[in-house]
């Protein structure tokens, strides 16, 4: 594991990492990568890998190469062409085992899709074209976009492969002991934010993404909030004044919700009272009641929101406090978090070749970072868009004053 001052964990660092640093970067991202799939094996051993587990695993280095040993614009950066025919993989099953599009593979048609052994020989094939190709690529930023952005990229899909190994009930003590969970954080004040004025966006150094980018100049009326996300134990308070009971706390999007889904608890709670205990990969676990809350729906959080007479900070409100608050105590990075802001492109900022679509009227800015999240993720102005609905992911809360 890298030092904890090292630049392969600065989230600065790497937006603007050269040549030397991100080769460094890219093989301790596999290096992850290919411990959590050992961790995987051996939990699975008697029944074998999921086919979700194993895209997850594969895709990253599929994206490796599609964007970068397959694609003849590399050099260009954001600006190629994602339209224009690509060179062949080295694995000519690649694209239906791995693309953007999930799991394609049917036994029942003669392809039962790849094993553990052929989704590692893969992962070390495509590292090596992506090395050797970064060893002749150019300094500036527009040669190094792609190879910066497989380095996050093969970092989120780390985080998003822990999520669904928990929403599929895998795992087992070899996953607790490699991603250790959310830490206990003592209750602090909340903080006062004064009136300004903030900019969303940035223009860089080093990369950008298309979401981060533009700028939109905001005036930000004074606020206060939480120095931490919601825990469980003033969580648990709302469950048990019978919030997933109360209609008047829910929207009515929500309601249906609850209603449909049968809620009377987050996502992969057990039991609550004593403490909460909680389903984690493929285990019961009691958590800390200081911990933050996690999977939690968009709705979960609006509802508990208005039963304590708070709300959920805009985006450009927790994005002003993560970066101004940090010296006053605020704290985040233990689970991502909800805004009450949909996302959009900002003014000036334009699609990224290589995302497959926009984000959706029912997209919702989530921002921070997680216990599962590489430090390197961790920038202040990166933002997700997920949907309402979303609760797998290690997403929680804080609230602001009404």
């Amino acid at each position: 594991m890298p030092h904890s001052n090292s630049p392969l964990l600065d989230p600065m660092a790497m937006r603007q990492a050269g040549r030397e640093l991100l080769s460094l970067a890219l093989m301790d991202a596999r290096n992850h990568t290919l411990r959590l799939l050992s961790a995987l094996e051996q939990a699975q051993e008697k029944s074998g890998l999921a086919g979700l587990a194993l895209w997850h695993v594969g895709h990253v280095g599929w994206f490796q190469e599609y964007w970068l040993a397959r694609n003849l614009q590399r050099e260009r950066g954001a600006l190629c062409d994602p339209s224009l025919p690509r060179l062949a993989s080295v694995e000519p099953r690649a694209d239906s085992w791995f693309s953007e599009d999930g799991p394609q593979w049917d036994a029942g048609r003669g392809d039962p899709g790849p094993d553990a052994m052929a989704v590692r020989d893969y992962l070390a094939t495509t590292l090596d074209l992506t090395l050797e190709l970064l060893e002749s690529a150019g300094p500036g930023d527009d040669s190094l976009y792609f190879f910066r952005l497989a380095l996050l990229h093969e970092d989120r899909h780390a985080e998003d492969l822990m999520s669904w190994v928990q929403a599929l009930d895998l795992g087992g003590r070899q996953l607790d002991e490699l991603v250790h969970g959310p830490v206990p954080q003592a209750p602090r004040e909340a903080l006062l934010c004064p009136a300004t004025s903030w900019s969303l966006g940035h223009a860089g150094p080093g990369l950008v993404l298309d979401y981060e980018g533009g700028a939109l100049q905001i005036q930000v009326p004074e606020f206060e909030i939480d120095a931490q996300p919601v825990n469980w134990a003033q969580y648990t308070e709302f469950i048990a004044d019978g919030g997933y009971d109360r209609r008047d706390c829910w929207s009515e999007a929500g309601w249906a919700w609850v209603q449909a889904e049968g809620r009377r608890s987050p996502r992969y709670v057990e039991q609550v009272g004593n403490g909460v205990l909680v389903r984690r990969f493929g285990h019961s676990t009691r958590l800390s009641m200081l911990q933050p809350v996690m999977h939690v729906s968009l709705h979960e959080a609006l509802a508990w929101c208005r039963w304590a007479g708070r709300r959920l900070p805009t985006e450009v409100e927790w994005e002003l406090a993560a970066v101004q608050g940090r010296s006053r105590g605020l704290q985040w990075g233990q689970v991502q978090e909800w805004t009450s802001s949909g996302l959009r492109l900002l003014p000036g900022a334009t699609m990224a070749p290589w995302r497959a679509r926009p984000p959706g009227s029912a997209a919702c800015a989530v921002r921070g970072a997680s216990f599962a999240s590489a430090p390197r993720m961790r920038h202040p102005k990166a933002r997700e868009a997920w949907s309402e609905l979303h609760d797998v992911g290690f997403v929680g809360f804080r609230s602001c004053s009404a």
